[in-house]
This record gives C-alpha cells, sequence and structure tokens, in this order.
C-alpha cells in the first residue's frame, strides 16, 4: 500500500509523513531528500545534476545516505535547498530518481512524500494527499526549522514556488483524487490523524 504526500515547501510533508508511517508501521520516502543528495553531489563534483542523478547510490530513511555517507544536515543547507529546486526542474534528474522511487514502492508498505508522488510516481497509490498551507505560515515553519530571517525564507520561497508550479516537466499540483488539506490552522497531530484515517479503509 502507498500513501502519497505532496505539496509546497513548508506545508509539512515530511513531519506528517515520517509521523503517519510511524503511526502505521510503513516505511517512509523523502524523495525530496533524494533531488537534494543530487544537487549536494553535483555541487561537491562540480557537475550537473543530469550527470551524478544515475550514478550515485541514495539510501533514504532516518538518515540519508550518499554513496554510504551521512548527509543529513548537509542537505538541509539553503544552498543546497535552492540548487535541488533547480536540479528538481531538470528531466533528466526527474527521470532517474522517479524510476529508483517507483522501484522502491514496488513492495511493502510506504508513506512517500514529494511534489510529484501522487501524480507521477504512483498515480495508482490508495491514498492521496495534497498539503498546503498560506505562504506565510509556511515561511514560518521554514524559518523556525533553519534558524533563519522568515522575510528571506518568504523571498526565497516564492521563487520555488513559482519554478515548482510552471515547470513543464511534472509541475506542482494535485493529483487527481487527491485530498487537499490545508494545514495553516492545524496541529501535527490533526493532521496525521486525518490522513491515518483515510487510509484505514484501504488497509487489508
Amino acid at each position: 500500500m502507498v500513501i502519497a504526500i505532496d505539496g509546497p515547501a513548508g506545508a509539512g510533508k515530511s513531519s506528517v509523513a515520517r509521523a503517519v508511517a510511524s503511526e502505521l508501521g510503513f516505511t517512509y520516502l523523502d524523495s525530496g531528500a533524494m533531488y537534494r543528495s543530487v544537487a549536494l553531489a553535483a555541487l561537491e563534483q562540480d557537475a550537473l545534476p543530469a550527470e551524478v542523478a544515475t550514478r550515485i547510490r541514495v539510501e533514504v530513511g532516518e538518515r540519508i545516505l550518499l554513496d554510504g555517507r551521512d548527509v543529513t544536515e548537509a542537505i538541509r543547507t539553503a544552498g543546497v535547498s535552492e540548487a535541488a529546486s533547480r536540479a528538481a526542474a531538470d528531466p533528466a534528474v526527474r527521470a532517474a530518481l522517479v524510476t529508483q522511487q517507483r522501484r522502491l514502492l514496488e513492495h511493502g508498505d510506504w508513506v512517500a512524500e514529494g511534489r510529484d508522488i501522487g501524480t507521477v510516481v504512483a498515480p495508482d497509490a490508495e491514498v492521496k494527499v495534497f498539503l498546503t498551507a498560506s505562504p506565510e505560515e509556511r515561511a514560518r515553519r521554514r524559518a523556525a526549522e533553519l534558524g533563519a530571517d522568515p522575510d528571506e525564507v518568504l523571498a526565497e520561497q516564492a521563487l520555488r514556488d513559482e519554478r515548482d508550479t510552471t515547470r513543464s516537466h511534472s509541475p506542482l499540483e494535485p493529483a487527481s483524487g487527491a485530498v487537499v488539506l490545508d494545514t495553516s490552522d492545524l496541529t501535527l497531530p490533526e493532521v496525521v490523524q486525518r490522513v491515518v484515517g483515510l487510509a484505514y479503509p484501504h488497509r487489508p
């Protein structure tokens, strides 16, 4: 069974997906970490993201491993976030990572989160959720997480949103049949319970 959770940065995808996976005993797939890992590798190797996407090995779980090296913290910097957004707009990068993600999701029970899980990676997912929140709330959350200035985060976020929603390949949008959930005024436990509630009718 696959639960697909999509949405823009700061909507709460990672926190919600990790908590839902824990509650249901599913495996958590952070697709964004895969794009961030490609971006980090490209920056470190001074190479194009499309060149490194097919040759690096990314392991996702509680910790993110890039070719066996723990990069959990390294991929969360502002510079890597910006580079990851650019890399994700490259069709060659997306094709390479979508192939890997589909292979992972073929077996077992997963909560997968990203920006195109329900539309491209797993369009047949039993549960599809699109999390969103107001731009200001999303920026506030990201700033608190990164220890950054909210106004700067809001400005960077606007650029990423524009890039994500207007790219020609896999633009950010709710999947067909997805439940759109605005988390602006909801606590994390409230969002988690709503997603878990959507999953229960589909459990074997």
